[in-house]
């Protein structure tokens, strides 16, 4: 879990992920990531272990204006409750969503980072 924090905290860092918020959230939660030199990062993680990490990182709430959600409308107190909402409203599995992940495999492979392929869809 310390890889997968360390390379959202280097996203975070260089702003790789402003306007691909959703193709980030697609590539953590349906993506293979390795390392450069091959150490697995993640295989995938559910939808909780995705805000229960983006809770403990602090991540700026305003990045679910990304999404088309007003973070008004999701839950205030409850920071994990609020980020597992948005990621089930974010459409994480839509064709922008697959795009957008896409756009993101090569600034991730300059941070060191390899991204598997897209799962298939039916």
């Amino acid at each position: 879990m310390d890889s997968l924090r360390d390379l959202l905290e280097a996203v975070r860092a260089r702003d790789v992920v402003r306007g691909r918020f959703r193709g980030l959230l697609h590539i953590l939660v349906g993506r293979r990531i390795t390392a450069a030199d091959g150490t697995l990062v993640s295989a995938g993680m559910t939808w909780r272990d995705v805000a229960a990490l983006l809770k403990r990182l602090r991540w700026d709430r305003d990045a679910v204006r990304e999404l088309g959600l007003d973070p008004a409308q999701l839950p205030p107190r409850d920071r994990e409750r609020y980020w597992y909402t948005a990621i089930a409203r974010a459409g994480i599995d839509s064709p922008q969503a697959v795009a957008e992940a896409n756009q993101l495999v090569k600034p991730l492979k300059d941070l060191g980072y390899l991204v598997g392929p897209a799962p298939r869809t039916k």
